[in-house]
Protein backbone atom coordinates (compact mmCIF):
# COMPACT_ATOMS: atom_id res chain seq x y z
CA UNK A 1 0.00 0.00 0.00
CA UNK A 2 1.19 3.47 -0.78
CA UNK A 3 2.57 4.95 2.37
CA UNK A 4 0.84 8.17 1.55
CA UNK A 5 -2.49 7.03 0.55
CA UNK A 6 -5.32 8.46 3.15
CA UNK A 7 -5.97 4.86 4.57
CA UNK A 8 -2.29 4.51 5.71
CA UNK A 9 -2.15 8.32 7.07
CA UNK A 10 -5.17 7.26 9.02
CA UNK A 11 -4.29 3.71 10.11
CA UNK A 12 -1.04 5.71 11.75
CA UNK A 13 -0.58 4.24 15.19
CA UNK A 14 0.87 6.90 16.65
CA UNK A 15 -1.74 9.23 15.94
CA UNK A 16 -4.19 6.60 17.59
CA UNK A 17 -2.01 6.02 20.16
CA UNK A 18 -1.52 9.94 20.94
CA UNK A 19 -5.72 10.09 20.78
CA UNK A 20 -6.23 7.33 23.47
CA UNK A 21 -3.55 8.85 25.76
CA UNK A 22 -4.63 12.28 25.95
CA UNK A 23 -8.11 11.60 26.53
CA UNK A 24 -6.86 8.78 29.01
CA UNK A 25 -5.17 11.85 30.74
CA UNK A 26 -7.98 14.60 30.61
CA UNK A 27 -10.36 11.80 32.18
CA UNK A 28 -8.26 11.67 34.93
CA UNK A 29 -7.59 15.19 35.51
CA UNK A 30 -11.98 15.73 35.45
CA UNK A 31 -13.97 18.32 35.56
CA UNK A 32 -12.30 21.31 37.20
CA UNK A 33 -13.46 25.07 38.48
CA UNK A 34 -12.00 28.23 38.86
CA UNK A 35 -14.54 30.30 41.24
CA UNK A 36 -14.74 34.49 39.74
CA UNK A 37 -17.56 36.42 41.84
CA UNK A 38 -20.16 34.23 42.28
CA UNK A 39 -19.67 31.97 39.32
CA UNK A 40 -17.45 29.64 38.21
CA UNK A 41 -15.47 28.98 35.14
CA UNK A 42 -15.31 25.07 34.11
CA UNK A 43 -12.63 23.28 32.85
CA UNK A 44 -13.90 20.15 31.18
CA UNK A 45 -11.92 17.05 29.79
CA UNK A 46 -12.55 18.51 26.22
CA UNK A 47 -10.37 21.84 27.26
CA UNK A 48 -7.16 19.97 28.47
CA UNK A 49 -7.32 17.48 25.30
CA UNK A 50 -7.03 20.37 23.16
CA UNK A 51 -4.66 22.08 24.84
CA UNK A 52 -2.34 19.01 24.46
CA UNK A 53 -2.97 18.72 20.86
CA UNK A 54 -1.33 21.89 20.43
CA UNK A 55 1.81 20.82 21.35
CA UNK A 56 1.68 18.19 18.96
CA UNK A 57 0.04 19.89 16.18
CA UNK A 58 3.43 19.72 13.50
CA UNK A 59 1.34 23.60 12.05
CA UNK A 60 1.86 25.38 15.30
CA UNK A 61 5.27 23.86 16.55
CA UNK A 62 7.47 22.20 13.87
CA UNK A 63 9.35 20.48 16.19
CA UNK A 64 6.05 18.01 16.77
CA UNK A 65 6.70 16.39 12.92
CA UNK A 66 9.28 14.12 14.37
CA UNK A 67 5.73 12.70 16.51
CA UNK A 68 2.74 13.09 14.23
CA UNK A 69 3.30 14.43 10.58
CA UNK A 70 1.48 17.74 8.74
CA UNK A 71 -0.03 15.03 6.85
CA UNK A 72 -1.62 12.70 9.29
CA UNK A 73 -3.05 16.01 11.12
CA UNK A 74 -4.86 16.70 8.40
CA UNK A 75 -6.70 13.54 7.63
CA UNK A 76 -7.46 13.41 11.36
CA UNK A 77 -9.11 16.56 11.42
CA UNK A 78 -11.76 15.30 9.30
CA UNK A 79 -12.96 12.27 11.74
CA UNK A 80 -14.01 14.80 14.73
CA UNK A 81 -17.16 14.82 12.79
CA UNK A 82 -17.35 11.00 12.74
CA UNK A 83 -16.25 11.12 16.24
CA UNK A 84 -19.13 12.71 17.42
CA UNK A 85 -22.09 11.18 15.09
CA UNK A 86 -22.93 9.08 18.73
CA UNK A 87 -23.52 12.41 20.33
CA UNK A 88 -25.57 13.72 18.00
CA UNK A 89 -27.70 10.73 17.93
CA UNK A 90 -28.23 10.56 20.94
CA UNK A 91 -29.69 14.13 20.70
CA UNK A 92 -32.21 12.24 18.37
CA UNK A 93 -33.57 10.06 21.23
CA UNK A 94 -34.38 12.98 23.48
CA UNK A 95 -35.69 15.57 21.07
CA UNK A 96 -39.01 12.90 21.41
CA UNK A 97 -40.02 12.85 24.88
CA UNK A 98 -38.93 16.63 24.92
CA UNK A 99 -41.19 17.59 22.02
CA UNK A 100 -43.96 19.42 24.42
CA UNK A 101 -40.94 21.47 26.67
CA UNK A 102 -39.44 22.78 23.10
CA UNK A 103 -42.99 23.52 22.15
CA UNK A 104 -43.24 25.66 25.32
CA UNK A 105 -40.42 27.24 24.33
CA UNK A 106 -42.88 28.60 21.75
CA UNK A 107 -41.45 31.73 19.27
CA UNK A 108 -38.28 31.51 21.49
CA UNK A 109 -37.25 28.28 19.42
CA UNK A 110 -38.27 29.03 15.94
CA UNK A 111 -36.45 32.68 16.17
CA UNK A 112 -33.63 31.55 17.64
CA UNK A 113 -31.73 31.68 14.18
CA UNK A 114 -32.34 35.64 14.23
CA UNK A 115 -29.58 35.73 16.71
CA UNK A 116 -27.05 36.19 14.05
CA UNK A 117 -28.35 39.46 13.90
CA UNK A 118 -28.00 40.66 17.43
CA UNK A 119 -24.19 39.25 17.54
CA UNK A 120 -23.90 41.11 14.24
CA UNK A 121 -25.10 44.72 15.51
CA UNK A 122 -21.80 44.11 18.03
CA UNK A 123 -18.97 42.64 15.87
CA UNK A 124 -20.10 45.16 12.69
CA UNK A 125 -19.19 48.27 14.25
CA UNK A 126 -16.43 46.72 16.05
CA UNK A 127 -14.79 45.20 13.12
CA UNK A 128 -15.27 48.66 10.66
CA UNK A 129 -15.02 51.43 13.33
CA UNK A 130 -12.17 50.26 15.25
CA UNK A 131 -10.26 47.49 13.53
CA UNK A 132 -10.83 49.73 10.52
CA UNK A 133 -11.88 46.42 7.84
CA UNK A 134 -13.30 46.45 4.53
CA UNK A 135 -15.64 44.31 3.12
CA UNK A 136 -14.05 41.76 5.17
CA UNK A 137 -16.30 42.47 7.74
CA UNK A 138 -19.29 41.78 5.65
CA UNK A 139 -17.99 37.88 5.68
CA UNK A 140 -16.95 38.11 9.16
CA UNK A 141 -19.61 39.05 11.13
CA UNK A 142 -23.09 38.11 8.84
CA UNK A 143 -22.45 34.79 10.27
CA UNK A 144 -20.90 31.99 12.61
CA UNK A 145 -19.29 31.40 9.38
CA UNK A 146 -19.74 27.43 8.76
CA UNK A 147 -19.20 25.18 5.84
CA UNK A 148 -22.98 26.27 4.77
CA UNK A 149 -22.24 30.20 5.39
CA UNK A 150 -18.81 29.74 3.58
CA UNK A 151 -20.74 28.08 0.45
CA UNK A 152 -23.00 31.29 0.22
CA UNK A 153 -20.26 33.53 0.23
CA UNK A 154 -18.43 32.01 -2.42
CA UNK A 155 -21.12 31.97 -4.51
CA UNK A 156 -21.95 35.28 -4.28
CA UNK A 157 -18.66 36.50 -4.28
CA UNK A 158 -15.51 33.90 -4.58
CA UNK A 159 -13.56 32.80 -1.68
CA UNK A 160 -10.74 35.39 -2.70
CA UNK A 161 -12.84 38.19 -2.89
CA UNK A 162 -12.43 40.62 1.00
CA UNK A 163 -15.80 38.93 1.69
CA UNK A 164 -14.06 35.66 1.41
CA UNK A 165 -11.28 36.02 3.22
CA UNK A 166 -13.67 37.36 6.30
CA UNK A 167 -15.96 34.27 6.12
CA UNK A 168 -12.48 31.95 5.98
CA UNK A 169 -11.04 33.69 8.76
CA UNK A 170 -13.67 33.84 10.67
CA UNK A 171 -14.38 29.57 9.71
CA UNK A 172 -10.24 29.35 10.62
CA UNK A 173 -10.56 30.63 14.26
CA UNK A 174 -14.37 29.18 14.67
CA UNK A 175 -12.28 25.48 13.75
CA UNK A 176 -9.54 25.97 16.09
CA UNK A 177 -10.79 27.67 19.06
CA UNK A 178 -14.63 27.71 18.76
CA UNK A 179 -15.47 24.61 20.30
CA UNK A 180 -13.26 25.42 23.75
CA UNK A 181 -14.78 28.81 23.83
CA UNK A 182 -18.19 27.69 23.68
CA UNK A 183 -17.37 24.94 26.46
CA UNK A 184 -15.77 27.62 28.86
CA UNK A 185 -18.37 30.46 27.95
CA UNK A 186 -21.49 28.15 28.48
CA UNK A 187 -20.05 26.53 31.41
CA UNK A 188 -19.09 30.15 33.36
CA UNK A 189 -22.73 31.50 31.93
CA UNK A 190 -24.70 28.46 33.81
CA UNK A 191 -23.23 28.70 36.81
CA UNK A 192 -24.13 32.97 37.14
CA UNK A 193 -27.59 32.20 36.90
CA UNK A 194 -27.97 35.46 34.51
CA UNK A 195 -29.87 33.21 31.65
CA UNK A 196 -32.32 30.51 31.34
CA UNK A 197 -30.49 27.60 31.49
CA UNK A 198 -33.01 26.38 28.65
CA UNK A 199 -32.28 29.51 26.39
CA UNK A 200 -28.32 28.77 26.75
CA UNK A 201 -29.00 25.32 25.68
CA UNK A 202 -30.76 26.87 23.14
CA UNK A 203 -27.64 29.08 21.80
CA UNK A 204 -25.64 25.68 21.87
CA UNK A 205 -27.39 24.95 18.44
CA UNK A 206 -25.12 27.34 16.21
CA UNK A 207 -25.00 24.29 13.19
CA UNK A 208 -21.77 22.91 14.39
CA UNK A 209 -21.73 19.67 15.85
CA UNK A 210 -18.80 20.02 17.74
CA UNK A 211 -19.38 23.48 18.77
CA UNK A 212 -22.85 21.98 19.79
CA UNK A 213 -21.93 18.93 21.73
CA UNK A 214 -19.07 21.04 23.59
CA UNK A 215 -21.61 23.68 24.36
CA UNK A 216 -24.55 21.46 25.60
CA UNK A 217 -22.23 18.89 27.48
CA UNK A 218 -20.44 21.85 29.40
CA UNK A 219 -23.91 22.61 30.35
CA UNK A 220 -25.11 19.63 31.07
CA UNK A 221 -21.49 19.41 33.70
CA UNK A 222 -22.89 22.34 35.39
CA UNK A 223 -26.51 21.44 35.95
CA UNK A 224 -26.81 17.54 36.18
CA UNK A 225 -30.16 17.36 37.12
CA UNK A 226 -31.31 18.77 33.61
CA UNK A 227 -28.84 16.99 31.53
CA UNK A 228 -31.37 15.53 28.94
CA UNK A 229 -33.47 18.80 28.73
CA UNK A 230 -30.36 20.38 28.17
CA UNK A 231 -28.95 18.12 25.56
CA UNK A 232 -33.12 18.09 23.78
CA UNK A 233 -33.17 21.67 23.52
CA UNK A 234 -29.66 22.08 21.87
CA UNK A 235 -30.15 19.12 19.50
CA UNK A 236 -33.26 20.71 18.71
CA UNK A 237 -32.03 24.12 18.17
CA UNK A 238 -29.10 22.68 15.82
CA UNK A 239 -31.49 20.87 14.33
CA UNK A 240 -33.49 24.00 13.24
CA UNK A 241 -30.46 25.67 12.53
CA UNK A 242 -29.10 23.62 9.87
CA UNK A 243 -33.01 23.36 8.85
CA UNK A 244 -33.10 27.28 8.37
CA UNK A 245 -29.86 28.86 8.81
CA UNK A 246 -29.09 29.05 5.26
CA UNK A 247 -32.16 30.41 4.45
CA UNK A 248 -32.12 33.53 7.15
CA UNK A 249 -28.47 33.92 6.18
CA UNK A 250 -29.35 34.22 2.17
CA UNK A 251 -32.69 36.35 2.46
CA UNK A 252 -31.96 37.96 6.32
CA UNK A 253 -28.45 37.95 7.23
CA UNK A 254 -25.88 38.63 4.11
CA UNK A 255 -28.42 41.61 2.50
CA UNK A 256 -28.74 43.33 6.23
CA UNK A 257 -25.10 43.25 6.72
CA UNK A 258 -24.39 44.52 3.43
CA UNK A 259 -26.51 47.55 4.49
CA UNK A 260 -24.95 47.99 7.52
CA UNK A 261 -21.62 47.87 6.60
CA UNK A 262 -22.58 50.95 3.98
CA UNK A 263 -23.88 52.85 6.99
CA UNK A 264 -20.71 52.24 9.24
CA UNK A 265 -18.42 52.84 6.17
CA UNK A 266 -20.40 56.19 5.30
CA UNK A 267 -20.13 57.34 8.82
CA UNK A 268 -16.64 56.51 9.06
CA UNK A 269 -15.91 58.49 5.90
CA UNK A 270 -17.53 61.34 7.51
CA UNK A 271 -15.44 60.99 10.43
CA UNK A 272 -12.21 61.37 8.50
CA UNK A 273 -13.41 63.90 6.39
CA UNK A 274 -14.12 65.74 9.74
CA UNK A 275 -10.77 65.09 10.87
CA UNK A 276 -9.12 66.01 8.10
CA UNK A 277 -10.86 69.24 7.99
CA UNK A 278 -9.98 70.09 11.49
CA UNK A 279 -6.14 68.89 10.96
CA UNK A 280 -6.22 71.36 7.72
CA UNK A 281 -7.66 74.33 10.15
CA UNK A 282 -4.96 73.91 12.66
CA UNK A 283 -1.88 74.23 10.10
CA UNK A 284 -3.57 77.42 8.77
CA UNK A 285 -4.01 78.53 12.11
CA UNK A 286 0.04 77.58 12.88
CA UNK A 287 0.89 78.75 9.56
CA UNK A 288 -0.77 82.23 10.65
CA UNK A 289 0.92 82.21 13.65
Amino acid sequence: MNAQSPISLLLNWRLHLIVILFSAIAEWIGIQSIPIANAKLLFLPLFYSFIFCLFLNPNIIGSAQKVINKKSAAIAAPIISIAILPFIAKFGTLIGPAIPKIMDAGAAMVLQELGNLGTMLIAMPIAVLVFKMGREAIGATYSIAREPNIALISDRYGLKSSEGIGVMGVYVMGTLFGTLYFALLAGFLASTGWIDIRALAMACGVGSGSMTAACSGSLAASIPDMKEEILAFAGASNLLTNATGLYIAIFVALPFAEWFYKKLSSQQTRALDTQSKADQSSDEVSKNA
